[in-house]
């Protein structure tokens, strides 16, 4: 295939444009690894490099797309052929170096993790960052004492990518979950995943937050932050620890150092994008041992075709996309 579609952002003076553009393969970036994308999947950062005032992307033309899962078309690095199913999430990928919302991508072969066995290239899509991250954050949950017998875990954002796979993982593995969500109509989804009760997403930004409150959550994960952090860490047990990786609720949070000082809180920074290889490997084996065996990564997912993505990404940021949407690009 001498050329190939991808979607390209660029912004010339005032002027922003979402394109579906046909590219060749000396558009692409240098690295060592050129992949046939089959499959990419949206975040809400792939929705800020959509939108002229994301501060996302670092120079145009641009192709968007911080995930990607396919198969190795060339390869100069020695640990990779043609023919091997991979996947590549973070580092620089869709910010700074051309992403997965295109048909080829070219990569350095650091950044390259081998699909594991019993997921598609299609379900670790579905996953993608989102999933990862939702992972990691049970991952360091565990790791700093959460077990099922503590009590019910909270997750923030719950229809979103980060908090339905989060949801489904924790139920999956016999905790009791709390979603929040402030849409009505996504309870019955909710519950479908694994959640044992809803709470109501203003509930949790009360127009004054204690710095202690009534303890609720042995633990939460949070990609809100924002005033929603300030109120999870006052409500958290004793001990308990809260998982942050998103700002969608804001970057300041408005909280004291009591929860810290006085119940012992952990608060847990969760970073996708530079988390070391051996841990990232880990968290990719757990994801295909949670979700070989199970459907429910068909339930959260929407499959988009490549013309259908400037929507979607427009959609995403206004908090109007339900769980993982996966952009086709066979």
């Amino acid at each position: 295939m001498s050329k190939f579609s991808a979607l390209v952002v660029n912004k010339v003076d005032d002027q922003f444009t979402v394109d579906i553009k046909q590219m060749t393969f000396d558009d692409l970036p240098s690295g060592d690894v050129t992949i046939r994308v089959a499959y990419s999947s949206v975040n809400f950062k792939d929705g800020l490099a959509a939108d002229p005032k994301g501060r996302i992307v670092r120079s145009y033309p641009f192709i968007p797309g911080i995930d990607l899962a396919g198969t190795v078309v060339a390869s100069d690095d020695s640990r990779y052929r043609e023919g091997d199913e991979v996947i590549v999430t973070s580092y620089e990928l869709g910010v700074s170096h051309f992403g997965g919302f295109s048909q080829y991508a070219r990569v350095p072969g650091d950044w390259v993790v081998p699909l594991p066995k019993g997921l598609t290239l299609k379900g670790a899509m579905v996953l993608g960052t989102a999933g990862f991250t939702a992972a990691l954050s049970i991952q360091r949950l565990e790791e700093n004492g959460l077990k099922p017998d503590k009590g019910p875990v909270l997750v923030t954002g719950a229809t979103g990518g980060v908090g339905s796979i989060a949801v489904s993982m924790l139920s999956l593995n016999s905790y009791h979950v709390a979603a929040s969500t402030g849409k009505e109509s996504e309870h019955e989804y909710l519950h479908h995943l694994g959640a044992k009760e809803i709470i109501n997403r203003g509930e949790l930004t009360p127009e004054k937050i204690s710095p202690l409150d009534q303890q609720r959550w042995a633990a939460a994960v949070d990609p809100v932050g924002g005033k929603t952090l300030a109120y999870v860490l006052s409500t958290t047990q004793y001990g308990g620890s809260v998982a942050v990786s998103g700002l969608t609720g804001g970057g300041e949070v408005p909280t004291t150092v009591y929860p810290f000082i006085l119940r012992g809180i952990n608060l847990l920074g969760i970073d996708s994008v530079y988390c070391p290889m051996a841990t990232r490997l880990k968290i990719w084996e757990r994801l295909a041992n949670t979700f070989s065996t199970n459907r429910l990564l068909d339930d959260i997912a929407t499959e988009v075709r490549l013309d259908e993505l400037p929507e979607v990404l427009s959609r995403i940021v206004k908090g109007n996309v339900r769980g993982r949407s996966v952009v086709g690009l066979q």
